[in-house]
């Protein structure tokens, strides 16, 4: 079963919250002793940041996949490091990857160390509203060029955040798989919270990775069987033929999902069930246009259903995690406790020449 650690950084002893909780999720994906140093060195510097420059924040720590279509196993996981805050920003970002800038108390390695250590990272910062940082770190110390990491070369990318309601385990889970031309990205909220909702969200899962060449509806159908012995969820299935640029749509349940299309929204409608338990009799399908400056945004009902991508987002060069993270912050506050487990998803382009 999947493992989410999430820790609120508001004081220094949260630090070392964060460390703890840095070694436990490497042990549960069996990083070595090199790379659990590694990761161990970008959360506690991240966590430190938080206090110095945002007076504290959260921190979440989970393993992901691979790219889909990369030559990476499965089994090769990562784990993902995000930062999310509501400060005052970072107004100058480029001084504050520069290597000797550092933060008080911190381990002196700086946030320029993290971006080197790290196989993935990405800071992004507004004025007034706060910062999320995102960071990746793989099993293996072989770099962007070596054999572990192959660039995704496919014209999207897929990134999230999955944040519990209860300690541990979230009743949300998202996945993104590719067979030949289709790439299909799901979001299962499995019903209630804890590990039996986490089962059946995991469940939901390993099946999209069983049957990544179904169509959304007859995926649907096939989860209805394998959740069967579950308590069920709400499941949202995007595939984009990558040939075709066609995008196809089904759900059923309260799981929310959006499609910009350049400035335009546009929902796209589940329908009442519960994937496991109640499955309708028709499953709407929705076929649509993809154009290079689409963007899926995939959720569960944690999130506000009035949340909103703000307009000076620039999420199509943005990791898509990030992105998420984004949508996540500026829809809720320092203020506002969580009540349900809440995950985004998005897919986005890949940005021309990207470094891999």
């Amino acid at each position: 079963m999947s493992r989410i650690w999430d820790v609120p950084v508001h004081d220094a002893t949260r630090v070392r919250d964060v460390r703890v909780a840095a070694e436990q999720a490497c042990g549960h994906a069996g990083f070595g002793e090199e790379r659990e140093a590694a990761a161990v060195l970008v959360a506690t510097e991240l966590a430190t940041n938080l206090l110095k420059h945002a007076g504290g924040g959260q921190i979440l720590l989970e393993t992901v996949d691979p790219p889909p279509g990369t030559d990476a196993p499965r089994e090769r996981s990562s784990l993902q490091i995000v930062t999310i805050d509501h400060g005052p920003g970072i107004p100058d970002l480029s001084a504050a990857l520069h290597d000797g800038f550092s933060t008080t108390a911190s381990l002196g390695a700086g946030l320029g160390t993290c971006r080197r250590v790290a196989d993935d990272f990405e800071l992004h910062s507004t004025p007034g509203r706060g910062t999320v940082a995102l960071a990746r770190i793989g099993p293996s110390s072989v770099r962007r060029s070596g054999p572990r990491y192959q660039p995704d070369r496919a014209p999207v990318r897929a990134g999230g955040v999955n944040i519990p309601l209860v300690e541990g385990h979230s009743g949300d889970a998202w996945a993104c798989v590719r067979s030949g031309e289709r790439l299909t990205l799901l979001l299962a909220d499995g019903l209630g919270h804890g590990p039996r909702a986490a089962e059946a969200s995991d469940a939901a899962v390993r099946q999209l990775r069983l049957s990544p060449h179904l169509t959304p509806p007859e995926l649907l159908g096939t989860l209805h069987t394998a959740l069967r012995d579950t308590r069920g969820a709400a499941v949202a299935v995007a595939q984009l033929d990558l040939a075709a640029e066609r995008l196809e749509f089904s759900g059923i349940g309260n799981v929310g999902a959006r499609l910009r299309s350049g400035d335009d929204w546009q929902p796209l409608l589940s329908h009442p069930g519960i994937v496991g338990a109640h499955r309708p009799a028709h499953i709407p399908h929705q076929r649509l246009p993809w154009t290079p400056d689409c963007l899926l945004v995939l959720h569960s009902d944690g999130l506000p259903s009035r949340w909103s991508l703000r307009p000076d987002v620039p999420a199509a060069v943005l990791d898509p995690g990030v992105t998420a993270a984004l949508i996540v912050r500026d829809s809720s506050s320092s203020a506002r406790p969580v009540r349900d487990d809440t995950t985004v998803a998005v897919l986005s382009p890949t940005p021309p020449n990207r470094e891999p």
